[in-house]
């Protein structure tokens, strides 16, 4: 049995779970959480394993946040639910699909979800690393968020979003931080197993994403049978929290969109 993630939830109706980012925790959800319960859904924000008050797993794999998550969902005992995954979480909400599409009803992966390659960990992953060994110096997570975020976001982020980024940062433990940056690298879902999930899925990035460029996620949507991307202008790489009113518009339309049978 794989180790259990707490989370937080709100409302009742058909579940939504919501899987974050390396750069945070549930909070870079918050704003999700709530326009989903009011608009009638059970809205749940997990904690990754080492993240909040998540017990660490070991070793820090794919498959282990995989089973992580899939655990979840069962003791939710909501059936199959719509997973939302930002960054690294849509990585993760792949892998959880992969290995059991029975539990998965639709997809959302939001600046994330390929594979990395070698210029997507220069870009995405080099510059964390770096900044996490200026905290050998004495610096601590609070100044890492307060350099990392302004790099990274989109020119049209509103300001509220972008605080919310930098405190959802500025909480995560150094070493979990680099247990999950360093397990970026290692995501291989290729095309072949990819090609098999059939299942309804939204790509949202911004269009000044520096980690995934629009184009990433546009190839990866060709791969994906039941696909379809949306590039968010003046957004970077947290569109739920630069654009909320832009992402929770194109999330609540997905969640109803009639499912196209294969």
């Amino acid at each position: 049995m794989a180790v259990l993630p707490t989370f937080t939830t709100l409302g009742s109706g058909p579940t939504v779970l919501m899987l974050h980012d390396a750069d945070g925790d549930h909070l870079t959800f918050a704003p999700q959480v709530e326009r989903l319960a009011t608009a009638g859904y059970r809205a749940v924000a997990w904690d990754m394993p080492g993240y909040g008050r998540s017990a660490p797993i070991e070793p820090y794999t794919f498959k282990g946040l995989a089973e992580s998550c899939l655990s979840l969902i069962e003791v939710l005992q909501c059936g199959p639910v719509s997973l939302v995954g930002h960054g690294m979480g849509a990585m993760v909400a792949l892998e959880a699909a992969v290995r059991k599409p029975a539990m998965v009803r639709r997809l959302v992966l939001c600046a994330g979800g390929p594979a990395l390659d070698a210029q997507s960990q220069e870009d995405w992953v080099a510059p964390r690393l770096r900044a996490l060994k200026s905290l050998e110096s004495g610096a601590g997570m609070e100044q890492l968020a307060q350099t990392l975020v302004p790099q990274f976001i989109g020119t049209g982020a509103v300001p509220e979003g972008v605080r919310l980024a930098t405190h959802a940062l500025s909480q995560v433990y150094p070493g979990a931080y680099r247990r999950a940056l360093e397990a970026l690298a290692t995501f291989d879902r290729g095309a072949a197993a990819l090609k098999q999930l059939h299942l309804p899925t939204l790509l949202v990035g911004g269009g000044n994403d520096r980690c995934i460029p629009p184009e990433a996620l546009q190839a990866l949507a060709h791969v994906l049978p039941d696909a379809m991307h949306l590039s968010l202008p003046h957004v970077g790489h947290w569109p739920q929290l630069e654009d909320p009113e832009g992402f929770d518009g194109a999330l609540l339309d997905f969640l109803v969109r009639p499912r196209v049978l294969h």
